[in-house]
């Protein structure tokens, strides 16, 4: 199993700590630095600057990826072209998620102009054109969502960029199955990365494909200080927007995205307490004040550095590539520092 370390716009980092950090994990014998991508800043773009970065203490640097993008932020041509672009320039070492993000949402759609579309068939469409393009091939396609008349990638040789996509439920991880060339998990214990493990062999069934060909590849939050309740309260915020959402969800919203996929996890009476707090006008700190303890740990690990990588090691079960996604307990570079060490691939066993 590869280890990875994932960095996020939480974090808080200028671009010269992130440079810093990406050569401390090549230092540290971490094989690969992620991003997710949000509104924020283009991951691409910070793809390629942590790769520069890297090749300092590695000559080829480290491998790099997005995990994951949200494809209602660009046309799949541009998916090809930037994947393709980042790929050429690394030699081969960047891998491309993309996921469906908020797209099952209708205040997202609008928030975009989108009319109401099937995530599902979305995914398909994007896969489908976006693989096509970054293996050369020309694309002649009519999808639900995604057209493409006889177009090529005018990348020379074909980048064949890697394309993983981001998948909870199982109509998605099928779908993988059937498509992608790997998987980008997330917020999982053991018993659901192995259940993601047959949804995906079921997809791969109808093809004709070896499952072992799709990647497995997942973030684990870790959250490291010596101040056990600090570590927690941070690791609990960084929880709660996905496994609670901005708002309580309706019930429809219970059965879909990261909120269904907490509950097949076996946690709905957990975050039906909280959601009741919030009804009555919780504010965020008292209810990461009550985020139950054993739903935490056992979707990731916060506290003393030396229990870190051996609850990581238990966490990551069943995966081809682990990443070490970084809460910090506190502002600045030496908390994340101290995840990192805590986590490094050497004391994973």
């Amino acid at each position: 199993m590869d280890i990875g370390v994932g960095l996020d716009a939480t974090l808080n980092l200028s671009f010269d700590q992130q440079a810093e950090l990406s050569r401390e994990a090549a230092q540290l014998g971490y094989t690969s630095v992620w991003t997710p991508e949000s509104t924020g800043m283009d991951s691409f773009q910070l793809c390629a600057h942590r790769w520069a970065a890297s090749r300092q203490v590695i000559p080829e640097g480290l491998h790099t990826g997005i995990a994951v993008s949200p494809v209602m932020y660009r046309t799949p041509v541009a998916f090809a072209m930037a994947g393709g672009t980042l790929s050429r320039l690394t030699g081969g070492r960047f891998i491309m998620g993309i996921g469906s993000g908020g797209a099952y949402r209708p205040r997202t759609r609008r928030s975009l102009g989108m009319p109401r579309i099937s995530a599902l068939a979305l995914m398909r469409d994007y896969l489908t054109t976006v693989r096509g393009l970054v293996r050369g091939e020309e694309v002649d396609y009519q999808g639900e969502v995604v057209t493409l008349k006889g177009l090529k990638l005018a990348i020379n040789p074909a980048p064949n960029t890697p394309v993983y996509l981001g998948s909870l439920g199982p109509a998605m991880l099928r779908l993988a199955g059937e498509l992608a060339d790997g998987v980008c998990l997330n917020w999982c214990n053991p018993e659901q990365i192995a259940w993601s493990r047959d949804r995906i062999a079921e997809g791969a069934a109808l093809t004709g494909r070896d499952p072992a060909e799709v990647k497995l590849v997942e973030y684990i939050r870790v959250c490291v200080d010596d101040d056990e309740d600090l570590a927690r309260r941070a690791f609990a915020k960084s929880t709660m927007g996905y496994a609670l959402g901005a708002q309580v969800p309706t019930d429809r919203e219970r059965q879909l995205g990261y909120r269904a996929h907490f509950e097949r996890m076996g946690f709905a009476e957990e975050l039906a307490d909280l959601d009741q707090m919030r009804r009555e006008g919780a504010s965020a700190d008292d209810v990461a004040e009550a985020f139950p303890a054993e739903v935490l740990r056992k979707v990731g690990y916060y506290g003393k550095a030396e229990g870190a990588a051996r609850a990581f090691a238990q966490l990551s079960k069943g995966l081809d590539t682990a990443l070490v996604r970084v809460v910090a307990a506190r502002p600045g570079v030496d908390s994340v520092l101290a995840t990192m060490k805590a986590c490094r691939p050497e004391l994973i066993t």
